[in-house]
């Protein structure tokens, strides 16, 4: 059976109108994911809470865009990918509607097909009972592990993380519905424009705890021997630097900042001293940003020992988050 396009599913009707409200018998929900939140995969995007022409995420913030009807985990990139991370029933349920055959290759890719109708990619719809169903979009072509009718336990994989659909990453889109009705997992009762309450929402408690919100977080971080993009941390395949590379450009990049943000980088030598150090003023929020700050090999070479990196955001004068990490030479 067709499994319903998050397009075909109505984003400006669904989203224009109120949410469904959590009612008695809506299925406690599991992390949809293999995956350790932190650590191996992030919150990308929020459910986007404002009826008008804005985004707000439950917590009135930014982390979700317009008419967003569901929640984004994202893989660090194309190599975790690749070596398969498995999607997972959030609840108990019969697998509804899915389908499969849908190429995994980024939108933004030269000469990618249209997704025209077939935006939720390879995906699965499992229904829970009570009207409640989820849906899992974005999975990787031929790698679904039921089929219609199947019944399905918490937590069973039903397929792994791809790139199939309306994305440019590698994630799973996740929504939960009641009565074919949005709900925010995070927030499932009503609210109006702009309120943001404090709520409780349908994740079950280690699921609650893993899925904490941040308001930002470092996705990547390493080193390279040449100024690079956001492509090739994407890809997932750059390179260590080893034995004495023309240059040591230290990246990192973050998910999740805010207009004001200030990202600071900076690559220390064995010897304590600083090589290279960049501060970048955030104008906008950003969805995820890249900094890289570098150096060309000194004349004698680079000198034996530890090399340091470090960013650190700061927000409002103190620092949000922050990471370390090295390499030797």
């Amino acid at each position: 059976m067709r499994l319903v396009a998050l397009a075909a599913l109505g984003f400006a009707a669904l989203m224009g109108a109120p949410f469904a409200q959590a009612a008695d018998g809506a299925p406690q929900l599991s992390l949809p994911i293999a995956c350790e939140v932190g650590r191996t995969c992030e919150v990308q995007n929020y459910v986007d809470r404002d009826p008008g022409p804005g985004a707000l995420d439950y917590r009135c913030l930014h982390r979700t865009y317009q008419n967003h009807n569901g929640v984004d985990i994202r893989v660090l990139d194309m190599a975790a990918q690749r070596a398969g991370v498995d999607v997972l029933a959030a609840a108990p349920g019969r697998v509804a509607r899915l389908r499969d055959g849908v190429a995994d290759i980024s939108i933004h890719a030269p000469g990618a097909p249209s997704v025209a109708g077939q935006e939720c990619g390879n995906g699965v719809v499992i229904d829970h009972g009570g009207g409640w169903e989820t849906q899992y979009c974005h999975v990787a072509k031929g790698s679904l592990k039921v089929k219609v009718g199947d019944q399905v336990a918490a937590s069973q994989p039903i397929a792994h993380v791809g790139l199939s659909g309306d994305t440019e990453f590698p994630h799973l889109h996740f929504t939960i519905r009641h009565a074919g009705v949005v709900v925010d997992p995070f927030a499932p009762g009503a609210v109006s424009a702009g309120s943001c309450p404090s709520q409780a929402g349908l994740w079950t408690p280690p699921a609650a705890r893993a899925l904490a919100y941040k308001r930002g977080a470092v996705l990547n971080v390493g080193f390279e021997t040449a100024i690079g993009g956001m492509e090739a941390v994407e890809d997932g395949r750059i390179a260590m630097p080893a034995g004495d590379p023309p240059a040591l450009v230290a990246y990192a990049r973050m998910i999740g900042l805010e207009a004001g943000d200030v990202v600071e980088l900076k690559l220390t030598g064995p010897d304590g001293k600083v090589l290279a150090d960049a501060s970048q003023p955030i104008d906008r929020d950003k969805a995820q940003y890249l900094s890289q700050a570098g150096r060309k090999r000194p004349a004698g070479g680079w000198p034996h020992g530890a090399y340091l990196a470090e960013v650190a955001v700061r927000r409002n004068g103190a620092v949000a988050f922050s990471r370390q990490w090295r390499t030797s030479l």
